[in-house]
Parts: structure tokens; C-alpha cells; sequence
């Protein structure tokens, strides 16, 4: 018999349903041994257990025809499918050649991984999908001769991120554990009971659910938390604090403070939603995205779906408008801090929002320098009783601005040919990537230069006094970085986070050393 799908020992009416696949093309291999050992803790734990072990499968290895759902399953496959589409828990067992699954299991998922089956294509011109395995979870165990550390961190896990991502992920099935064992050729008998011993001990945790409670409530708001990217909030907080200590003719109106934080923080997660969903399309095509580039990969992924962002996205506009109303009825100069915010939400949404759609018309850097700087540091102002058009408030604004810019441009380099297949014309796209390089070197030394001019003249009561110490070594240091990275190829400038990390602190003293000396 070629195929094998036992159920074991089932002591609930309703047990979970866990297929376990083999994917060593040995049967006796450590695998095989790591595969038994799950098998008999799952069977421990009370679960309903099927068992696919592909070496003993026969069927084509290649996708031969133009679509895998057009060439006909042969009766192993057949079973498998049917086996599949039971199953609640998925569990691949299989070594880590060459930094990721053997042929054999690749095959198997070519074949039986498909459309209308494990996903769907729809909308206008089927260009959006879903995953139709929304309700299951998965386990992958893995052996390899790399120390696993070395595979995580020096290869970034390559096949596990393709089983966990690109396969079991896009066709929704979350969450995906991986247990990764190696250095397996150096290993003694000792080390490989205690894998033998940790991978039953997975399977018998079954016996509790895929997910504790605690489980089940992380796993729901991990994906918010990551479309909120949470890492790009401080600098505006940072900036509309500023604001507040330089107008702050005594204590502060905390009252105020706090209320137009809360509408900026709101606002702001508003539209890092928009983005979101309106950069979709560039997102999906963006091999190259990171901490600080690609979107929050959410709604590539599944994690959430479009309809569920949008009304995220409407719930915090009217968080957001309900905080304005507050904030306004302490304000000193209402009329003028209404006009403000007015104009506030307009630029934040409009980097893509419509009419607007500044990032998609090669204004979205400029537009995110001016509300990261002095749209946010001119509020906290208005909020604590100066006027709008302060001239020290303006004065302040005009170097960060200038250094936030660098961080912006850069941010477009990774993307850029994503952005440039869907027409988002970003600064990069227009200028190229070399092009975005000069641009963010030249906002460096302009901000350095006017940061510098003030300090000189000691503009704002001396906000700008020792400023020279912090920025003249950050600015050597993101020139320095910036010649490097230039005479990479244009087409190789695919990664820059360590260069996106620098430019992105640099904007840090323009407000920290203002703070210290206002305060």
C-alpha cells in the first residue's frame, strides 16, 4: 500500500484532526524518527491523527500542465487532497537541503496546492486573493546541518519563511510554528534523543489546543500591531512636544497636550492604514521590503483582510475627529487650531489618499517632512497659546524638516521598481536610485548647515546651543554611508536598513537638543 491515512486514538467526540507529513524521501531517516515521535505525543494527547509519508507515494513530480488544477491527481494524490482538506493541524516533517524543503515535498505541494483548493483568485481581473485555509494552523519540524542560529540570522531561514509565508501563509493558514533542529551531523546520540524528546513533548502539547487562550489573544492582535508600525510614531510625538515647550510661557496645559497627542497618534494610524491599503499593489510585487519599507505586509499576507482595515480605518478618523473636538474646546485660539488640524488631517491622509495622492505624484517626501515637523511641532504651539505663525515655532520646524527628508528619499530606494510597476512616482522613482542617494546627501548637509546657522546666531532663546557636537558625526556618518552604498550597482540597491537606521536617528538631535535647551 503507497499511501497510508490511520487515524489513532481519539478520546473526545470532537479531537482535533492533525495530518503529519513525511517529506524525507527515507523513511529511516531521522526524520522518519522525529515524525514517529510527534506521532505518538499527538496520539498521547488525544488527537485524531492522519499520516502521509510521501517517499511511499507515487504520482508525477512536475506540474506538466499550464496550471496544476488541469493536470489530473493521480489516486495518492487524490487521497492526500482529500486528507488535506480534513485536517485542522498541519504537520511537515522534512531536513533543510540547500536552505530549504527536498524536491520531494516541493513536488507534493506543486501538485496538490492549488487554486480553488487552498486559495482563490477574484475581482477585476482576478487581481486580488484570499486564502481558503483561514481555519487551519500548522507545525513545521525541520533538520539541518546549519546551526540553526546561523540559518535565522546570517540566511534569514529561507525555507522556513517560504513554508510559513509564501505557502502556508498566503493560503491562510496561520499561526505556523517551526521546531529546527541541527547541526545534525555533529550530533551525538544524546543531542537526538532530546530532539526525539522535544518534538513528542509538541506533539502531546496538542492536548491543550493549537493555541492557549493567552495564545489565541496575541495572535489577534499581532497583525494590528504590525499595521500600526509602531517604530515611525516617536518622531512626531517628539516634534509636537517641542511645539508644546516652546510655547509654554508657563506650565504646561496638560489638558491640551494630551488631547491634541491623542488626535495626532489616532490620525496618524489612520493613515499608516491608508497606506496600507492603497499601497497594496505595490506591496505585493515588492520583494524587497523591511522593518522600514514594503507596508507592514498585513493585508499581503492575510493577517488581515482589506474590509477589516478600512473599518479599523474609520474608527480611528472618528477617534481621531472626537480628540480634535477636545482639544479645541480647551484650546486658546480655537479658529486658528481647527484650521490647523483641517489641514492636518488633509496632508496626512493626502500622501495617498485621493484627491491628493501626494506619494503617487512624487510629493510624498516633502509632504511627510512637513507634517513629521512643523505640522505637528506648529499644533503643540497653537495647543499652549502661540499664535500660528510663530516665528520661532517656523524656526524650529525648518532644520528638522530638512532632516527628516534624507530617511524619506531613501525609504523609496528598496521599492522602487515595485512603486515604479504600479506608477507611484516617488522621488526615487523619478530620480533613480543613485539619484535618491545625492538628493538624501544634500537634505543631510542642508539641515546640518541651517541647524548649524542658528545655532551660531542663537536663534530661539539658544534652542540650537551645542547642537554642532551631535550632528557634525551623524551627518560624517550618513555621508560616509551614502558614498559607500553609491557605488553599488542601482539594481542591487534591493536592502539599505542599516543606512535607513542612521538618517532616520539623525532627525533625532533636531529635536532632542532644542528640547534640552528650551526646557
Amino acid at each position: 500500500m503507497t499511501y497510508s491515512s490511520a487515524a489513532t486514538r481519539s478520546r473526545t467526540p470532537h479531537a482535533l484532526r492533525v495530518l503529519l507529513v513525511l517529506g524525507h524521501p527515507r523513511r529511516d531517516s531521522l526524520c522518519g524518527a522525529l515524525a514517529d515521535a510527534y506521532c505518538d505525543g499527538a496520539g498521547d494527547a488525544g488527537v485524531e491523527l492522519r499520516r502521509i509519508d510521501l517517499a511511499a507515494l507515487s504520482f508525477t513530480r512536475d506540474v506538466t500542465a499550464a496550471s496544476p488544477e488541469d493536470q489530473p491527481l493521480e489516486p495518492d494524490l487524490q487521497a492526500a487532497r482529500a486528507d488535506l482538506a480534513w485536517a485542522e493541524h498541519l504537520v511537515f516533517v522534512y531536513p533543510t537541503w540547500w536552505g530549504t524543503m527536498p524536491a520531494l515535498l516541493k513536488s507534493f505541494l506543486d501538485r496538490l496546492v492549488m487554486p480553488g483548493f487552498a486559495f482563490r483568485f477574484y475581482g477585476p481581473g482576478a487581481a486580488e486573493w484570499e486564502g481558503l485555509w483561514p481555519d487551519k494552523s500548522a507545525q513545521l519540524i525541520t533538520t539541518m546541518d546549519t546551526p540553526p542560529p546561523v540559518y535565522r540570522w546570517l540566511f534569514h531561514a529561507p525555507g522556513t519563511h517560504a513554508m510559513r509565508n509564501a505557502t502556508l501563509g498566503f493560503c491562510g493558514v496561520r499561526p505556523t510554528r517551526a521546531l529546527v533542529f541541527g547541526p545534525v551531523r555533529t550530533s551525538d546520540a544524546d543531542r537526538r534523543a532530546a530532539w526525539l524528546e522535544k518534538t513528542r513533548r509538541t506533539g502531546f502539547a496538542l492536548r491543550s489546543g493549537v493555541r492557549s487562550p493567552a495564545g489565541r489573544a496575541a495572535a489577534r492582535i499581532r497583525p494590528w500591531l504590525s499595521a500600526l508600525r509602531l517604530q515611525f510614531y516617536p518622531m512626531s510625538w517628539a516634534a509636537y512636544g517641542l511645539g508644546a515647550v516652546a510655547a509654554a510661557t508657563g506650565p504646561i496645559d496638560w489638558a491640551a497636550f494630551v488631547w491634541g497627542l491623542l488626535f495626532i497618534a489616532l490620525l496618524e494610524a489612520a493613515t499608516v492604514f491608508c497606506n496600507e491599503r492603497l499601497d497594496l499593489a505595490t506591496d505585493r510585487i515588492n520583494p524587497n521590503h523591511g522593518p522600514f519599507t514594503g507596508g507592514s505586509r498585513v493585508l499581503v499576507t492575510g493577517a488581515i483582510s482589506p474590509p477589516q482595515l478600512r473599518r479599523a480605518t474609520g474608527l480611528l478618523l472618528v477617534g481621531a475627529l472626537t480628540a480634535a473636538g477636545a482639544a479645541l474646546g480647551v484650546a486658546p485660539a480655537p479658529i486658528a487650531t481647527a484650521l490647523w488640524m483641517g489641514l492636518a488631517v488633509l496632508f496626512t491622509l493626502g500622501y495617498t489618499v485621493g484627491p491628493l495622492r501626494l506619494s503617487y505624484r512624487g510629493l510624498g517626501e516633502v509632504d511627510v517632512a512637513f507634517t513629521h515637523s512643523a505640522l505637528v511641532l506648529v499644533l503643540g504651539g497653537l495647543l499652549q497659546g502661540a499664535a500660528l505663525f510663530d516665528a520661532d515655532l517656523w524656526l524650529l520646524s525648518a532644520p528638522l524638516a530638512l532632516a527628516i527628508l534624507p530617511s524619506i528619499v531613501l525609504a523609496g530606494v528598496p521599492d522602487h521598481d515595485a512603486d515604479a510597476a504600479v506608477g507611484k512616482r516617488t522621488i526615487a522613482v523619478r530620480l533613480g536610485r543613485h539619484g535618491a542617494l545625492r538628493l538624501a546627501g544634500a537634505a543631510l548637509v542642508a539641515a546640518a548647515t541651517l541647524g548649524l546657522v542658528f545655532e551660531g546666531l542663537a536663534l530661539v532663546d539658544g534652542a540650537f546651543a551645542g547642537l554642532q557636537w551631535f550632528v557634525l558625526p551623524h551627518a560624517a556618518l550618513g555621508l560616509g554611508l551614502l558614498w559607500w552604498r553609491s557605488q553599488t550597482p542601482a539594481d542591487r540597491l534591493q536592502r539599505i536598513d542599516g543606512l535607513l537606521v542612521a538618517t532616520l536617528t539623525y532627525m533625532l538631535w533636531f529635536v532632542l537638543v532644542p528640547w534640552f535647551n528650551l526646557s
